[in-house]
């Protein structure tokens, strides 16, 4: 393709600008919303003026729409049409698209498979002690030692945008969050395939006090939270500390510096919240829990799970109102530790909300919270626990009701909009033999991580923010701009473009009029706002009637102003809105 001509090179300056102007009239804020609890957000903040804000939220689109937005990562070419399929009304067909999403091992996922292969990922289907061994044991070279987590981070990209499981894909996105854990460290990156599969996607949809008991075994978060050093003469608070403040209870049920004994009990016997003491003495149950990297009395070297029971408090404590005698058994005090915190309702209000958060609003109502609550609290040992909750939450009137309360982040968007247009592209790692998918892959990257998202690299343990505030200012969102209109004009060899918007366009739209309501319709799958349609029917006309037919078959600069118009659209509040 020829280089730009100065007026497409101008109305590439015009998208962003128009993107803008976009965002400041119709807004993705919205006023401060009160919060229903205390919450630990080390929010993400900008000093760049914030986006104009307005009080309304948009009207709810079709209920396909939105159900495959809010548990999904938006709709594919098709998506919509088949979520229709599946019921004679929106009951039915929301209904029968729960009970799809909750099965995914029955959902034929090949195309994510055929991807996976082709990307000759070496990482992904090694046990623990493989990775240990190879990428940590047999001290490798830097690129060998994190390629765990550089080909994890481009495979959740892959599945992410690919699979037909979205539901569980949103899910194991959420519980990285909600464990977060900083996957960029010497010791964490060789391990991180195993933290990924066997202790997150392992258990997405299953027990939550499976879950909680992988995490803490796991060589990733024995090692971020400091545990692997915690002996008896030398605790180390870190990892009870946020076991109970973010992975548990939540801040919201702490009461300070109380004394054990005089904290109120609710209706079922249970401390209403924990205190400094619980703390304490939980840091005492979890001392000896470690991993195995050769200086143990056994000398294994493998990155597995070890327990030091010369390193282990023995004597008696006390957790949430649970007396431990002394002298139990080997990990049974880290157990019943485990157990109070998962049967506890505080718990289940806490991890309800931050389901609701995700699913349907930053504030959702209290009604469906509680709802969530009790079903996560009754079924605590259920296998499928998590799967019972997000039942109760997803056929809630609150989920079908509530659209336009929450914004994409930027791996949100990102992948909403390769999802829309169907992207071809191929997340390869690099083996030091070039290439442009290569370079592609890392171009994206580059891209992407400076909207603010670059997957695992958190590094405050509470995870990326899940407010709307924390992702409305400009940083993040230009970012994410300058990276999708770079994915309408990145080629693949052979001059295929990776989001081709001119080979997707039917031979009869050729209007600016029709190519606007096509790929309005084909990337949100509803109409969008008059006054925000009106804009890309501009841009895309450039001052000509909108119904003449454009030389799109035989002019460059015509079909760079389609690609250019497309990825507007993906810059326009209407795609940006959950």
């Amino acid at each position: 393709m020829s280089e730009p001509s100065s007026d497409v090179a101008n109305a590439r300056r015009r998208l962003l600008l128009g993107a803008g102007a976009l965002a400041a009239a119709a807004s993705v804020a919205t006023p401060s919303l009160a919060q229903s609890s205390p919450t630990r957000t080390r929010a993400m903040r900008s000093n760049a003026r914030r986006f104009i804000r307005r009080s309304a939220t948009p009207p709810s689109p079709p209920l396909a729409a939105l159900a495959l937005n809010h548990m999904g990562f938006g709709p594919r070419p098709g998506d919509i049409a088949a979520f229709n399929a599946l019921g004679a009304n929106d009951t039915a067909r929301l209904t029968a698209y729960v009970d799809q999403q909750l099965n995914p091992l029955a959902i034929v996922d090949s195309e994510v498979a055929a991807r996976l292969s082709a990307a000759g990922f070496a990482t992904l289907n090694k046990s623990r002690t493989q990775l240990w061994t190879d990428h940590h044991a047999s001290g490798p070279v830097w690129s060998d030692r994190i390629r765990p987590i550089v080909e994890t981070e481009r495979a959740t990209f892959i599945r992410a945008i690919y699979t037909k499981r979205q539901l569980f894909e949103l899910m194991a996105a959420f519980w990285h969050n909600h464990f977060n854990v900083y996957a960029w460290e010497f010791w964490i990156a060789p391990q991180w395939v195993y933290y990924d599969r066997d202790v997150i996607r392992a258990n997405a949809l299953g027990n939550f006090r499976t879950l909680l008991e992988q995490v803490a075994q796991s060589t990733a978060m024995l090692y971020y939270l400091d545990n692997y050093t915690s002996t008896a003469g030398g605790p180390n608070e870190n990892f009870a500390r946020e076991l109970f403040e973010l992975h548990t209870l939540g801040a919201e049920n702490y009461l300070g510096v109380m004394r054990q004994q005089d904290v109120p009990l609710d209706g079922q016997g249970n401390p209403i919240g924990y205190v400094d003491d619980d703390v304490f003495e939980a840091t005492r149950c979890f001392t000896g829990w470690t991993y195995a990297d050769g200086n143990n009395p056994d000398d294994l070297d493998d990155g597995s799970f070890y327990y030091r029971a010369d390193w282990h408090d023995r004597f008696q404590k006390t957790v949430l109102g649970t007396f431990i005698p002394s002298n139990q058994g080997d990990l049974q005090d880290g157990m019943t530790v485990l157990d109070a915190l998962a049967a506890h309702p505080g718990t289940g209000r806490h991890i309800a909300r931050k389901l609701c958060q995700r699913l349907i609003s930053d504030s959702p109502p209290e009604t469906i919270v509680q709802a969530a609550a009790a079903e996560f609290t009754a079924s605590w040992q259920a296998p499928d626990q998590i799967a019972r909750t997000l039942r109760v939450i997803l056929l809630s009137n609150e989920f079908r009701t509530t659209f336009g309360e929450k914004i994409k982040r930027p791996f949100e968007h990102t992948v909403s909009a390769m999802r829309a247009v169907d992207a071809d592209f191929p997340f390869l790692v690099d083996t030091g033999q070039g290439g442009d998918d290569v370079n592609d892959s890392n171009g994206f990257f580059n891209r992407f991580d400076d909207a603010g998202q670059d997957l695992f690299s958190w590094r405050s343990p509470d995870g990326f923010p899940d407010l709307r505030e924390d992702w409305e200012s400009i940083s993040p969102r230009v970012a994410s701009w300058r990276l999708l209109n770079w994915l309408v004009t990145v080629e693949a060899d052979g001059n295929s473009l990776r989001l081709d918007a001119v080979g997707q366009t039917p031979a009869g739209v050729r209007s600016a009029n029709a190519l606007a309501d096509f790929w309005i319709d084909r990337l949100l799958g509803y109409p969008m706002d008059s006054a925000e349609r009106a804009e890309i029917v501009e841009f895309m006309a450039q001052g000509r009637n909108p119904d003449f037919d454009l030389p799109l078959d035989a002019d460059d600069d015509t079909q760079e102003r389609l690609q250019a118009m497309v990825a507007l659209i993906f810059m326009s509040p209407a795609f940006l809105w959950r």
